[in-house]
Parts: C-alpha cells; structure tokens; sequence
C-alpha cells in the first residue's frame, strides 16, 4: 500500500515523502496513528499544492534577503563608545549590540545569531560585519567605532 508520510517515521521515511508499505502496517499503526495517509489522487495533489507553496515562500524570503543584502551593503553603522587610553574600549561591542544599533538607526531586524565569523570589538576603527540572510545570502556592512 502506498502512504504518504506526515511525520519523520523511523526505519520507514522522511516527512511529505511517498513510500510503499505493508497494508497492515499502514492501516493498524502509520494512519492510524496519523503519521500517514493514504496516497490517493487528492492526496497527492494536495501534497503537491503545498510543495509549490513551500517554494514559493522561500522564493519570496530569498528576495526580500536580496533586497536586504543590498540595503546593507550600502550603509556603515557608526556607534560611539566610551574608550580609555589607545583607543581600547571599555567592554566590548558584540554581535547583540552591532543587531540592536541597527534596529535603531536604520530599522533594519537582523537575528544576532546569524553574525558570520564574528569576534567582540575591542577597539576603536573600523570593521566589516557579516550576516548571513538567507542561506547563501550573505551581506557585509561596514562599523565604525568612534570615542564619546
């Protein structure tokens, strides 16, 4: 019997894929638990509705990352912080910090986790940030760190 899988099923597939099944185990434990369907005519065209919409959502996220890519690549976010002696700072400017400034000059949302080869800023001058946007969308912007 042939089922389409709702659920990561051990031993058997992957979630949306297409298997073939013993009869038995499909009925008495994959759709009775519902972790599977049964893969009629409408099943399959549902399944492939929703493959489409899946694509054409991460289309669309791919290309508004584009549109932030460029954006991004365009600005240089300057933050002022107090510095002592040898432009060495006090504390450090980290990835949460660099996300949050950028929210709050060019209200752009960037998730600080996604900050690609990052290291704390220790001094004053000037840096290229990286961000990953997407996957195989990465964005460099330029920092300059000043003194109050």
């Amino acid at each position: 019997m042939k089922v389409i899988l709702l659920t990561d099923v051990k031993n058997v597939g992957k979630k949306d894929e297409i298997k073939e099944v013993a009869a038995g185990y499909a009925r008495n434990y994959l759709i009775k638990n519902g972790l599977a369907v049964e893969a009629t005519k409408r099943a399959l065209e549902i399944l492939q509705n929703q493959k489409d919409e899946v694509a054409a959502n991460r289309k669309e996220k791919k290309q508004q990352a584009l549109e932030l890519k460029e954006k991004l690549e365009k600005l240089t976010l300057t933050l002022e912080v107090k510095s002592g002696k040898e432009g060495k700072l006090f504390g450090s400017i980290n990835t949460g910090k660099i996300a949050d400034e950028l929210a709050k000059q060019y209200n752009i949302t960037v998730d600080k986790r996604k900050f690609v080869d990052s290291e704390n800023i220790t001094r004053l001058g000037n840096y290229v940030a990286k961000v990953e946007l997407f996957k195989d969308v990465i964005a460099k912007f330029n920092i300059e760190v000043i003194s109050l």
